[in-house]
């Protein structure tokens, strides 16, 4: 016959076990359904183009946005997901293990040896995923954006934990690790600026110039084609910004959405040599 109260204590034990881990699952599950949640919300946002006219160049801007914002959200929601995974599981081992009286201490020590072993071979490893993490997490760029990272220049095709991918103007692609990029310059970000400076002779009209930039730039803001879907706000002409003995330099500018400056600025280009010919004012070279 068995011995029913030898096995009673391990019953207990075993039923205490499988609770111990159908719990941890439990509480995995849950854990991975908010972040989950959490994501989701995240990932849709409101638009920073939405006070500006709705056409396809917003529309597509809001696109970009969107991708981005849903990129950013699912990378840092499946790095919580694994961080829940190996908090919950791994005290359930540990629980699992101290209930059967296995000596945990030795096999912590352990751990910590070979985490800190890991951790000297892996030090640009980690400090990449860190980077990437903080980078995520504040935003500085994402997929679309035209940044500076210092090794490279170019427009963000693919943003990972330990790498940032960029393509130049000549079509190379940068493979840039996070952990190496020690300052961002973003083009792209809430609106981006278009300026042209327009140099004169010395002797010319000031009065007469600025009243013929400031007539270019209500034209340009008038223009369908180019107000809010473009330019945000009126340009406005800066007066004289440099002065030498043979020229005098004024400027135009015009804040534009993310990424449309260089378009903006090649139609500025167009409509002041346009008004300057007419009007019989050359453009002479700077000092």
């Amino acid at each position: 016959m068995f011995d029913n109260a030898g096995w009673a204590p391990l019953a207990a034990m075993m039923v205490v076990v499988v609770l111990i881990l159908v719990l941890a699952f439990v509480l995995r599950n849950i854990a991975h359904r908010v972040i989950t949640r959490v994501v989701n919300r995240a990932a849709t946002g409101a638009s920073i183009t939405s006070r500006f006219r709705k056409n396809a160049a917003t529309d597509g801007i809001d696109a970009l946005l969107h991708e981005r914002r849903k990129q950013r959200a699912e990378t840092m929601g499946s790095v919580l997901k694994h961080i829940a995974s190996i908090v919950i599981l791994g005290t359930a081992v540990l629980t699992v293990l101290d209930r059967l009286t296995v000596p945990i201490a030795p096999l912590l020590t352990s751990v910590g040896i070979l985490g800190v072993a890991i951790g000297f071979g892996a030090q640009e490893l980690v400090k990449d995923f860190i980077a990437g993490m903080f980078m995520l997490l504040e935003d500085q760029y994402g997929v679309g954006d035209v940044i500076d990272a210092g090794a490279a220049v170019g427009t963000v095709e693919a943003v990972t934990l330990r790498v940032t991918r960029l393509r130049d103007v000549d079509g190379r692609v940068w493979y840039v690790r996070n952990g190496t990029i020690t300052r961002v310059g973003n083009e792209s970000q809430g609106w981006s600026r278009s300026y042209m400076d327009v140099p004169v002779a010395y002797d010319a009209d000031v009065v007469g110039v600025r009243v013929l930039l400031e007539h270019v730039a209500e034209e340009i803001w008038a223009d369908p084609e180019l107000r809010e879907s473009k330019i945000v706000e009126p340009p406005q002409v800066f007066g004289v910004e440099q002065l030498s003995d043979s020229s005098l330099v004024f400027r135009i500018s015009a804040k534009t959405l993310p990424a449309a400056q260089a378009e903006v600025s090649r139609e500025l280009r167009l409509r002041v040599k346009s008004a300057l010919d007419t009007a019989g004012i050359p453009m002479v070279a700077t000092a």
